[in-house]
């Protein structure tokens, strides 16, 4: 049903717009410029003034032409890692990839590019449809801040759907973890490691010693933790006198995060205490997880309407965060779908030309089999 040629070529154009994170001006201006022309109400929020942006995230809307039916919502991210500049891609046996070495951007202008042709063929087919919202969100990559940060008032959808994972179309992710930010500053005592070594207490070795007593890595099937940044010391004739630690804990169980994250403080604090420094732990909620009953709207119109266009669906979990741990959190159920995209983040990422095609065939299907249901 969609016009392949048009699709490609769109998300050609839209991987070649640099996107950074805080700096999604240019693409946001193209995206809000397609969604008028599709009929649809856009405005643009103020979440770019609040985290130090240029842009803020654009939310669309368009009234169904069928009563009754429920809003959904359709999501996925405007902003790249980097290097996300003079990309050019490039189709081969059905691949789609990168020419150099910059990342692709498939993650997530591939859930753009979905989004955008569906809602050309449902337009240009006139299929009847419940009212839809689209929400196209900035700084996913920076740590969610574009979800995080704007007011969820503007949320008019019963249920959506983030168009931002690696499995293949059909994939349905119903749960995902919370997080916590986690940072140890550890102090030692300086002196000079020449002279007097004795009368200091290293700070670095101290920290280190913390880590080797700390479980991290896969806790259990839905819980991990992670050692991410040490920095610390100043020159190698001074004993360290402070050390910083950056760390994370996620699990999709409440508990488990809690008891996860009060071990690693409580480690680094007993640890250094029991050498004769002193440990300083600062622990930041992230985000909270989520879990949709495999019996929820949400999720049953979403294996419905893969079904529908003889897509396997999938019902999974993940260990990542995304935009709809914070749409769970507003009450908005959301389930992230898989997109196709593969090795993101890296200069190999690249998605399969037939999974592109997927997605809007599947947000298509997800927009129809909506319009058949009652709140």
């Amino acid at each position: 049903m969609i016009n392949k040629e048009r699709m490609l070529a769109e998300f050609f154009e839209l991987v070649k717009i640099k996107c950074s994170t805080r700096d999604e001006r240019q693409v946001a201006d193209v995206l809000k410029d397609r969604l008028a022309v599709l009929g649809m109400e856009v405005t643009e929020d103020n979440t770019g003034e609040k985290i130090g942006g240029n842009c803020g995230n654009v939310i669309a809307y368009t009234e169904g032409t069928v009563q009754g039916a429920p809003t959904i919502m359709l999501s996925a991210h405007m902003d790249c890692v980097e290097p996300c500049g003079g990309i050019e891609p490039q189709l081969k046996d059905g691949i789609i990839t990168s020419v150099g070495d910059t990342i692709l951007g498939a993650d997530d202008k591939a859930g753009i590019a979905a989004i955008l042709e569906a809602l050309r063929i449902i337009n240009e087919n006139d299929i009847v449809h419940g009212p839809i919202q689209v929400l196209f969100t900035v700084s996913e990559e920076g740590g969610l801040n574009g979800a995080k940060n704007m007011d969820p008032s503007l949320l008019k959808a019963d249920f959506g759907y983030a168009l931002d994972s690696s499995g293949e179309p059909g994939e349905i992710i119903i749960m995902a973890p919370g997080q916590n930010s986690i940072t140890a500053v550890v102090h030692g005592k300086k002196a000079h490691a020449g002279i007097a070594p004795e009368d200091g207490i290293n700070s670095i070795v101290v920290a280190g010693k913390c880590l080797a007593e700390m479980n991290y890595g896969r806790i259990d099937f839905e819980t991990t933790a992670n050692i991410g940044i040490i920095s610390g010391g100043n020159a190698t004739n001074i004993v360290p006198d402070r050390v910083e630690v950056r760390c994370e804990a996620r699990s999709r169980n409440m508990e488990k995060l809690e008891s996860q994250t009060n071990h690693m403080k409580e480690t680094f604090e007993g640890v250094a205490k029991k050498n004769g420094a002193r440990a300083e732990v600062i622990v930041k909620k992230s985000y909270s997880p989520y879990v949709l009953p495999e019996d929820a709207p949400v999720v049953t119109l979403a294996v419905k309407a893969a079904q529908s266009i003889d897509l396997i669906p999938e019902i999974t979990a993940t260990g990542g965060g995304s935009d709809a741990n914070y749409f769970n959190n507003y009450g908005v159920p959301t389930a992230v779908l898989g997109i196709g995209m593969n090795k993101v983040h890296t200069a190999d990422e690249y998605i399969k030309e037939v999974d592109l095609y997927n997605s809007a065939e599947l947000v298509i299907a997800l927009i129809k089999t909506a319009g058949t249901m009652k709140k």
